[in-house]
């Protein structure tokens, strides 16, 4: 597909921008990545991960230490309910480990398909193509789909991008949503994707 042929041009090391040094790290990070960008996830996650290394240390903490952690992020007592649920379920179902599966991802407290396609792309070497803001408008923007389901849109594109580059996809999608193709102003004269896309405004 010529769009993701250029973005790979584009952005060649397109990267998760939350740090993470495992798979829960990093689950627990894009738990905490809702409505909240990846810089203010990643001023709390050091502290949090330095006082709660792995799910069953999360699993026993109490909600008003986490929400003291938190604080910062939006949502961040609901947010705290989720990591303690998740760390919790974790523990009790998969022995601390992070499940690769959709099914038992999405089956812990707090993990939508969204993060389950994070952590299964980025921290586990699996297919899956995160449905994010960015994501659903550039994917509309270019005639993709005309969806505006995560779910349905995820599947669209699943169809036209091979199973091992669909989370390298997602990630050039959103860096491209977030440099070039901003949502008020999109910057067409500096589009690699001008020459087609069917919004351009060149």
């Amino acid at each position: 597909m010529e769009t993701a042929r250029r973005l790979a041009e584009e952005y060649p090391d397109a990267a998760c921008a939350l740090v993470h040094r495992n798979p829960f790290e990093l689950l627990a990070a894009t738990i905490l990545s809702a409505q909240a960008n990846d810089e203010q996830v990643n001023k709390v996650t050091p502290a949090l991960f330095a006082r709660f290394p792995a799910a069953a240390d999360l699993a026993g903490a109490s909600t008003a230490e986490l929400e003291d952690l938190i604080k910062t992020l939006g949502l961040f007592r609901s947010k705290a309910r989720s990591l303690v649920g998740m760390a919790a379920a974790l523990t009790d179902r998969h022995g601390g480990e992070v499940p690769s599966s959709m099914e038992d991802l999405t089956a812990l407290p707090g993990v939508g398909r969204k993060t389950a396609n994070v952590v299964r792309s980025v921290a586990l070497g699996e297919p899956g193509l995160p449905v994010d803001t960015h994501v659903t408008r550039l994917s509309r923007r270019l005639g993709m789909t005309e969806q505006t389901d995560p779910v349905k849109i995820e599947h669209e594109l699943n169809a036209m991008i091979p199973p091992t580059d669909r989370g390298a996809f997602s990630l050039r999608l959103i860096l491209h949503g977030r440099q070039t193709c901003i949502a008020r102003r999109p910057r067409c004269p500096d589009c690699v994707l001008c020459d087609f896309c069917p919004s351009s405004l060149v």
